[in-house]
């Protein structure tokens, strides 16, 4: 019986048959699709390197230390900066933050630990909705709550625009990190004599924290670079920003009004303006990646 595969291997039809053929028919659809796939992958980048090089190259050129600490120029006025425009995006993204970060987790937490599954399907439902809405609804939203009601742009109305748009992105990656975290770790939190409020407070909401850290960065990341609604709410200001129920800058809404002016100096705000908001969007991504990459569940 053991003299049989020594007699395989003389023949020669065993190694044969596993021998892998560059002329196969599998052998070359696997070539052909690899190569397709890094060509669609090189296809997807080419728009994103060119937007990126295109405004590194033309804001770094107008970039200089002025920008930050002086106010937006007149026209054919050489030198100012956007200082008002980023303390402005900073305190409208802040109160956009303020507004739905809470309601946003406790929205998740009651989803997935208290709802039922009718009302969890419902409310999960409607932040899908929510979140496919055109931005320049929640603005227009926000015009008629505070701006009509109020008769004045501010910034409280953009941060409340802000928020609409923040909020479905936090309730929804809340709520899946929440229902990643292991269903062992609250029962053994329940047999340990716990309450529901201290296994959800203690146990599950820490375990999950990492990833509800990384949808609050992506969601204010999304609120930093909006244009629409701020037009609507916060409209812009030359000036610095003395009350939260004034019209402000942002550094969005400059960009826009910037852009489109034929003044060259202004112009060249515009392109460091869309730098430092890029910057601002790579920042809030690698805060999202770095809390990603922490161990966020236990089995």
């Amino acid at each position: 019986m053991s003299s049989s595969f020594p007699n395989q291997r003389s023949n020669g039809s065993t190694g044969s048959s596993l021998a892998r053929s560059s002329m196969s028919p599998r052998t070359l659809f696997s070539t052909v699709m690899t190569i397709l796939a890094f060509v669609c992958g090189i296809l997807a980048l080419l728009p994103l390197l060119a937007v990126l090089s295109y405004v590194l190259i033309q804001g770094f050129s107008s970039l200089s230390p002025s920008l930050f600490t002086e106010l937006p120029p007149p026209p054919l006025v050489q030198g100012g900066g956007f200082a008002n425009a980023i303390v402005g995006t900073l305190i409208m993204v802040g109160v956009g933050a303020l507004v739905s970060i809470p309601i946003g987790v406790l929205a998740a937490i009651y989803l997935t630990e208290f709802s039922t599954a009718n009302v969890a399907r419902g409310v999960r439902f409607a932040t899908n909705v929510l979140s496919g809405v055109p931005s320049i609804i929640a603005g227009v939203f926000a015009y008629g709550i505070i701006v009509a009601t109020t008769r004045t742009y501010s910034a409280m109305a953009g941060g409340v625009a802000l928020s609409i748009l923040m909020l479905p992105i936090i309730v929804r990656t809340t709520d899946e990190a929440l229902q990643l975290v292991s269903k062992d770790l609250r029962q053994a939190s329940v047999g340990l004599g716990a309450t529901n409020f201290q296994t959800v407070s203690q146990v599950v909401l820490p375990a999950a924290l990492p990833a509800v850290v990384t949808g609050a960065t992506l969601a204010i990341a999304r609120a930093a670079g909006e244009t629409a609604p701020l037009l609507f709410t916060a409209l812009f200001s030359q000036f610095w920003p003395t009350s939260l129920f004034a019209p402000t800058a942002s550094l969005a809404v400059l960009v826009f009004n910037f852009a489109i002016s034929p003044f060259k100096n202004q112009q060249s705000l515009a392109w460091a303006a869309a730098l430092i908001l890029v910057l601002l969007v790579l920042l809030t991504s690698i805060i999202a990646r770095w809390a990603t990459s922490r161990k966020a569940y236990s089995a």
